[in-house]
């Protein structure tokens, strides 16, 4: 299997519709601080999404008890990502806007029941930790710093774990036809934002 056939293959696995041009690793490298500052702070997103997810929804149970650890994993991943880059001498500067993230958020529907809602915010987590996971994975197989390819391959795990626990949970709480034809329906429109997107190299998204 040849270097494209891999990435088309993680995609279809994650279900994502529209693979990452290949040449984005190439981009990366040359802005590798860039990168890592982008990184922590969407390590430094994670954390604080996934609590806002326990804050707005106490009462679920079985939402609370799996997505706590998460917490503590992604603000690990962010105190990670600060010690790779305290190493190289790189400091985390102002936050930065997210467009890939901005417009993700506007394919969310508005209004409707309290589980609608909920599931719209938990694909919203689904789909950034599947396009990071694939990501990382790009960055595991391809970047020429060794170091840095062990270093996103544990990312890219976790990243997937991630995922399918958002996917699982949006199941739970809704109709599963429901959430399967919205899920759809998200690929779709990331595919478009992807496609669309300036493939910049100081970015992660």
């Amino acid at each position: 299997m040849n270097q494209r056939e891999q990435e088309l293959e993680s995609v279809r696995m994650l279900g994502l519709k529209l693979a990452t041009d290949p040449r984005w690793v190439n981009i990366a490298e040359k802005t590798i601080e860039e990168i890592l500052i982008d990184h922590a702070f969407c390590e430094q997103k994670a954390a604080t999404t996934c609590i806002a997810l326990i804050v707005k929804n106490p009462e679920r149970e079985k939402l609370v008890e799996q997505v706590s650890p998460i917490v503590s994993e992604e603000w690990a991943h962010f105190r990670a990502v600060l010690g790779e880059m305290k190493k190289r001498g790189i400091k985390l500067g102002p936050a930065r806007k997210d467009n890939y993230v901005v417009q993700l958020m506007n394919i969310q529907r508005k209004g409707g029941s309290r589980e609608e809602q909920l599931v719209e915010r938990l694909l919203t987590s689904a789909m950034i930790e599947a396009r990071s996971c694939e990501r990382f994975r790009l960055l595991s197989l391809h970047c020429s710093d060794e170091y840095l390819r062990n270093f996103y391959h544990e990312f890219m795990v976790s990243e997937a774990g991630h995922y399918t626990l958002f996917i699982n949970l949006a199941y739970e709480y809704a109709d599963k036809e429901y959430v399967k034809k919205r899920w759809q329906e998200f690929l779709e429109a990331e595919a478009e934002i992807m496609k669309n997107l300036e493939q910049r190299g100081d970015r992660f998204h």
